[in-house]
């Protein structure tokens, strides 16, 4: 990775989903448009909605027990932990207590919408208006979907050692051990490395010791009805979260959970991979053949749900993230390499003609290539020549920061078990 200094132009979940069946789910839920994130701690950016490419060009992740593989106890131990490590689900309120605002019952405007949501999604109006008046407000959520007043200055190297430190790569060793069989089923069936999968559930959850505290309904509620207008996009967000929260409903009636027992995070991502419930809807599979999903309390669901979430956005196997790339001041086209930021774009040959120089294996490269660039402070920024697969982890958290430390993570973590025995 080389550093350049440059000028460039500015039934329940766990507890709750117990009921939660694969065949219920499959054949009854109807899916919303596609996959949903939204801002994390974990990203210097934003984790906007995204779409497999299919689809068009995407804007998601981002973000979700049964009895006999997480009781409430198993859940309640894993939210009981005192002292969460630094990383996306650090802002997630593992440990918070968010003091709740009015009952949205004294809402006109969520009940009436209440009443509207409950006929076109074919559910019973009475329940739905129960649940939406039984949600709080949450300001604190109101607070935390906002971007900082006064933003750091990005800095890869401090948020790499967020991520890839001991602790947590030696809890991914361990992952990787106890699940060894599901992660190279995963691999074989979806073509999806076991490193990338172990890698996205450590930065996402710590492999699932912080998956949020929040009542996912009251986190859900208060962004569709009150998302804060101070920010940049919130008409966009209000309307993506509307249909996030449609999206529960849907899925909780239909499978009998609780809507109100639900815990994630404050955007109301759920579980080890931190699904929204449309994320939850298209991508989750049933990977421990149990029949249900469940992404709280098996990580063996979880596993192949992250696996599918990849293949879905058009992960290639076999396919290197990324190769290093040297630029020489004055004779590199920042501005034209910079132009379309993370998404893969330009052949080898236009890359190199642009003044970015490859070597080895890069040169071989068949598919389209994106200057990366990972600031650092006030030091030099680092640049890596990113691939298609690059793009693909950057569609669970749009971040070129999040993408490289989950390989990073998943290198060390894969280092680590080649020293095993």
């Amino acid at each position: 990775m080389q550093q350049l200094p440059t000028t460039r132009k500015s039934g329940r979940f766990s507890n709750p989903w117990v009921a939660l069946t694969l065949a219920l789910f499959l054949a009854a839920a109807s899916p919303m448009c596609t996959v949903a994130q939204t801002q994390s701690s974990a990203s210097p950016g934003n984790r906007p909605q995204a779409q497999p490419k299919s689809q068009g060009s995407p804007p998601k992740k981002s973000a979700s027990a049964k009895d006999k593989k997480s009781s409430p106890s198993a859940q309640s131990r894993q939210q009981k932990k005192t002292k969460p490590p630094q990383g996306p689900t650090a802002r997630t309120g593992s440990s918070a207590k968010p003091a709740p605002g009015p009952f949205f019952s004294e809402s006109p405007v969520a009940m009436a919408w209440s009443v509207e949501a409950a006929e076109r999604l074919n559910l019973d109006p009475k329940w739905v208006q129960t649940q939406l008046g039984l949600a709080r407000r949450l300001p604190s959520v109101e607070k935390l979907v906002l971007p900082p007043s006064s933003p750091a200055a990005k800095n890869w190297a401090a948020y790499r050692a967020r991520f890839i430190e001991p602790q947590r790569i030696q809890t991914g060793l361990r992952f990787w051990q106890t699940h060894k069989n599901a992660l190279e089923r995963a691999e074989r069936e979806f073509g999806v490395p076991a490193s990338v999968v172990v890698a996205i559930i450590g930065v996402e959850t710590f492999y699932g010791q912080y998956t949020g505290n929040f009542r996912v309904m009251d986190a859900l509620t208060t962004l569709a009805f009150h998302f804060p207008t101070a920010h940049p996009r919130a008409a966009a967000r209000e309307t993506f979260f509307k249909g996030e929260l449609e999206q529960f409903l849907v899925l909780t009636s239909r499978s009998g959970a609780d809507p109100l027992t639900v815990r994630g995070s404050y955007a109301g991502a759920m579980g080890l991979p931190q699904f929204m419930p449309s994320s939850w809807a298209k991508f989750a599979v049933d990977f421990d053949g149990d029949g249900r999903i469940d992404l709280f309390g098996s990580p063996t669901d979880a596993i192949g749900s992250v696996a599918n979430y990849f293949k879905a956005f058009d992960w290639r196997p076999g396919m290197p993230t990324h190769y290093p790339v040297t630029l020489t001041p004055g004779q590199t086209d920042m501005d034209s390499l910079m132009a379309p930021d993370i998404l893969p774009t330009f052949s080898v040959a236009n890359f190199v003609s642009r003044g970015a120089s490859l070597s080895g294996a890069a040169l071989q490269h068949t598919g389209p290539l994106a200057l990366i660039e990972l600031r650092n402070g006030t030091d030099a920024p680092s640049y890596v020549a990113g691939t298609e697969n690059f793009y693909a982890i950057t569609r669970y958290n749009w971040s070129s920061y999040y993408a490289m430390a989950v390989i990073d993570l998943a290198e060390a973590v894969a280092r680590e078990m080649q020293n095993k025995p």
